[in-house]
């Protein structure tokens, strides 16, 4: 992520979470967590035009409404004090997409949002010599044959670095470094999900986080913000004693099998995954740099999702 994109996206976090913190105070007592992070966002929207600034205004204010409506333990009427924060890296663990947390510690309650400015990435993972992607995923250490088969590429890799090269200099990097890589990657998850059936279910987790979240999407150019809920643990959508959700969110199905898993027609640098319940993603490897490293992330996208993973555009006002 470019520091512009990433300047762009803790504006973001900050004016959510202000604008939040805001409305509900209208109706009840919350009050900001003020770490690092909510200090890292405050300092990056300071910096950010105000142009940008209203029209990440119009975003945020555009889906409070709906959170409300989804989630009444925000707005339940009580003697405690809601609080919000911005998660910290350290505090965002690795199966931890989620910016925002909002929690009643009295009644041991808690929701997220992972925030999304004009983007809809899901995660920037690396492979790499001696990343062991396989027990990060999904609790498989890669096999031997995957070591093996990555290792001349890596040396490779390793050799171009030592020589100070840039990637645009490799004189074929997708039949050297890309192909190879990828046929590795998928080979190495087919016979993983042989071994266990669980792996497809693990993937979407480890994809996902292990928390549910709702995603906040701002698309500057439609004037809307998209909310999508990932209820994967049935945690989110809570009654109060008193009230329902007004908007019903359902639990969604983890996968269960891989259905395809190979190469996008006429890509060399792109690796298509369907599963079964709609699930479908796009592996995208690139070089994140301008010079070699020995290692190369993932733009990892979601195309395909089970109708129980609802969505809704909240017009701009």
């Amino acid at each position: 992520m470019s520091d512009l994109s990433n300047n762009q996206g803790r504006a973001y976090e900050y004016i959510c979470l202000t604008t939040l913190n805001s409305e509900i105070n209208k109706i009840r007592k919350a009050e900001i967590i003020e770490n690092s992070a909510y200090n890292a966002s405050k300092r990056a929207w300071n910096t950010i035009p105000k142009t940008l600034q209203i029209l990440l205004q119009q975003s945020a204010n555009a889906v409070v409404s709906t959170i409300f409506d989804m989630e009444p333990m925000i707005i339940e009427k009580s003697n405690d004090t809601l609080e919000l924060k911005i998660q910290t890296d350290d505090e965002g663990k690795e199966g931890d997409v989620r910016d925002i947390l909002i929690s009643r510690k009295n009644v041991q309650w808690e929701i997220g949002l992972s925030l999304k400015h004009n983007h809809f990435a899901v995660k920037h993972s690396r492979l790499g010599k001696n990343l062991d992607f396989g027990k990060r995923w999904f609790n498989i250490a890669c096999s031997t044959q995957y070591w093996n088969d990555i290792k001349p590429i890596f040396n490779y890799l390793e050799e171009q670095k030592k020589n100070n090269r840039n990637w645009n200099q490799l004189e074929d990097k997708e039949t050297d470094v890309y192909i190879p890589l990828l046929n590795a990657f998928i080979k190495e998850i087919k016979q993983s999900t042989q071994q266990d059936s669980s792996v497809p279910r693990k993937m979407v987790e480890y994809l996902l986080g292990e928390f549910d979240f709702y995603k906040v999407i701002s698309i500057d150019m439609k004037k809307i913000t998209r909310i999508q809920s990932y209820n994967l643990h049935g945690k989110l959508n809570q009654s109060t004693k008193t009230t329902s959700p007004k908007i019903k969110i359902p639990v969604v199905s983890l996968p269960t099998r891989i259905v395809s898993l190979e190469f996008k027609p006429e890509s060399s640098n792109t690796v298509e995954l369907y599963m079964d319940g709609g699930w479908q993603f796009n592996f995208r490897i690139h070089n994140a740099s301008t010079k070699v490293e020995t290692s190369l992330k993932f733009d990892i996208q979601i195309v395909g999702m089970p109708t129980t993973i609802i969505s809704i555009d909240c017009k701009w006002n």
